[in-house]
């Protein structure tokens, strides 16, 4: 049974969720405001946690950037309104999905199934066995990454993301082949979320001391770089 922690300040929503998720089989646990959230998500059992973004003091996007230090819990982003900022921003830090509101259970729990199963293990085409590329090391299927033998932490998506990237270092993979790779040849994604992801893929490597890592070759796609240490 997956542990789905539901975050919001609003009582009726929560409740809605609640009745919805444990009738689809999930325990829940609850959190009304974006510190209690926090302090529930660090305790490692949810398996998957709804956000609402626009809770006061705390707000969604503040408690994703925060868990994302420290856990790769996947996180379907609540909003009150259909702001591409919003789910661009939401994205960048690491959400997996988002629902706007007004929502309908039914749609919210098609995408939880679907978030929890790209995120249950490596994702298709994947190699599970350890990769190296120069000073850069991965291990997708113990969750590690590491650069001149010091940790990179990776979310789930950035680390199949380089998995597929590394397993074919001198292959340059295009947009689409990216996207069917990391998620799958049925989920929609845009340009744009991918785009969010390798971006932040880029700038973990780059401070770790890996600025070199990914390539970009002009109109074709991206490709493993030398990654070499200093």
């Amino acid at each position: 049974m997956s542990h789905i922690l539901i975050v919001d300040d609003d009582p009726q929503i929560r409740e809605v969720l609640r009745i919805a998720l444990r009738q689809d089989g999930y325990d829940v646990s609850e959190a009304g405001d974006g510190a209690e959230g926090l302090a529930k998500a660090r305790n490692g059992k949810a398996d998957l946690i709804v956000l609402d973004i626009g809770m006061p003091e705390m707000d969604g996007l503040e408690v994703c950037r925060r868990l994302r230090t420290e856990y790769n819990t996947p996180v379907l982003f609540l909003t009150a309104r259909d702001d591409e900022i919003d789910r661009v921003l939401g994205f960048e830090l690491g959400g997996d999905d988002y629902v706007t509101k007004p929502f309908s259970p039914r749609e919210l729990l098609a995408r939880i199934r679907a978030i929890l199963k790209r995120t249950s293990g490596v994702a298709p085409g994947i190699s599970q066995g350890m990769l190296t590329r120069g000073a850069l090391q991965l291990d997708p299927g113990r969750h590690l990454c590491t650069f001149e033998n010091q940790p990179v932490a990776l979310t789930k998506r950035e680390m199949d993301m380089l998995a597929h990237l590394m397993a074919r270092p001198d292959h340059v993979a295009t947009k689409a082949q990216l996207t069917d790779a990391v998620y799958g040849p049925s989920l929609h994604v845009s340009d744009r979320t991918l785009d969010s992801h390798l971006r932040n893929l880029r700038a973990k490597l780059a401070e770790a001391g890996c600025d070199t890592a990914i390539e970009t070759v002009h109109g074709v796609g991206i490709r493993m770089g030398a990654c070499q240490g200093g």
